[in-house]
């Protein structure tokens, strides 16, 4: 069967119609280079700054401290490396937690292998760090804080203002993954005490392979892309204009309705986790139950694999996942999970269902109609179920 609901928002969006109408005149009438002198290079430059005001308007910050990217992944290494390279001197520690995209995680790891030391910071059982234990680990040489503003998987949002305003308190620079968060929760950089932001188009009704990042004023950044003058010498390569206009639209549109939005996917969303946690036995909440984006449903189900689960649900017209799509193939249980405290056989049963602004109340209860079912008939292939299912009668 076709897919017929599509709920793995977090993993992509598709293209708001707003967006791909905007973005069309840059592939064949305005497609001149933003680098040249010329009229019609001119207009693309012109759209691009135009996007790099709506970008920098969205989070709070200045156009001119906004760098376009390929997407989330460039941004994150942009932030980790650059300042490796530019502090590298001052200090050698930096600190992030055992939840991060592995476009951080896999960073730190490379830095590690260069002489950098990384302290990774563990969760409580929703997916939030303790304060405290950010403060503790914080020592001379420390130069940098990256910890992510919520989570891919489970949907839980960190204390970024809190965060921010302990990294400036002891003079440490702090960058923030922001890539599920921007346009979907309020963001103030500068009320947030953030230096760095790495964001990704495609998460939020723009094209893929367009993201940006925040660098705060007078922050020492390195090109991570060496090459010509482009992004004021910081990102070398011919901008993508169309992705760039796109983006721009995206971020001003989903700030402009972010209020509304977000309280019917808050409707939806507990519509969704409630109705799960009491229809299915052996079913549990991932992620916090409050402070967590609106649009995601993280439930992991016992005595079930996440993968069958998943072709079941596309069997009648469903598109979900596990986890991150980054490591979709990946036999290894969801660190997230792991570092949340689930055992492996409950971490391989998760299901992630995330919301977005094409979803509807229709869509939530046929998957309340659908879901029941199709978890009993996992279950009743399973000899662990059996024995408990025996065991209770």
């Amino acid at each position: 069967m076709a897919t017929k609901i599509y709920m793995d928002n977090a993993a992509t969006t598709p293209v708001r119609d707003e967006v791909f109408n905007a973005v069309l005149p840059y592939f064949k009438e305005f497609y001149g280079n933003a680098s040249s002198v010329y009229s019609i290079a001119k207009e693309s430059k012109k759209a691009m700054e135009k996007a790099r005001g709506q970008v920098a308007k969205g989070i709070g910050a200045k156009p001119e401290e906004i760098y376009f990217t390929a997407g989330g992944s460039e941004s994150d290494n942009m932030a980790l490396r650059s300042i490796a390279e530019s502090l590298g001197k001052k200090g050698k520690h930096i600190i992030t937690t055992k939840i991060e995209h592995h476009a951080i995680l896999h960073t730190c790891e490379y830095l590690e292998k260069h002489g950098y030391e990384v302290t990774y910071l563990p969760v409580d059982e929703f997916g939030k760090i303790k304060l405290e234990e950010l403060e503790k680990s914080i020592r001379p040489d420390t130069i940098l804080i990256s910890i992510m503003f919520a989570n891919n998987e489970i949907g839980t949002i960190q204390p970024i203002a809190e965060i921010g305003k302990l990294a400036h308190e002891k003079g440490i620079l702090f960058h923030t993954d922001a890539v599920q968060a921007v346009g979907h929760v309020p963001i103030d950089v500068t009320e947030m005490n953030i230096d760095m932001l790495s964001m990704s188009g495609h998460k939020l009704g723009a094209p893929k392979g367009i993201g940006a990042i925040y660098i705060r004023k007078g922050v020492p950044i390195q090109p991570l892309i060496h090459g010509g003058a482009q992004e004021k010498r910081k990102r070398a390569g011919t901008e993508n204009i169309p992705g760039i206009v796109g983006l721009g639209l995206a971020v001003e549109l989903a700030v402009s309705e972010m209020e509304v939005e977000t309280k019917r996917l808050v409707h939806l969303r507990d519509k969704l986790i409630h109705g799960i946690l009491e229809t299915v036995p052996f079913s549990r909440l991932n992620g916090h139950p409050t402070e967590r984006l609106p649009g995601n449903c993280n439930i992991s189900f016992t005595y079930i694999e996440g993968e069958s689960l998943l072709l079941l649900l596309d069997a009648v017209g469903v598109a979900a996942s596990s986890g991150s799509a980054c490591t979709s193939g990946s036999l290894d249980p969801s660190h997230v999970l792991m570092a949340i405290g689930l055992p492996h056989e409950i971490a391989h049963g998760s299901l992630r269902l995330t919301l977005d602004r094409n979803n509807t109340e229709e869509e939530v209860q046929f998957i309340l109609d659908k879901l029941p079912g199709i978890v009993q008939r996992l279950r009743d292939m399973s000899p662990l179920y059996e024995e408990i299912a025996n065991k209770k009668a």
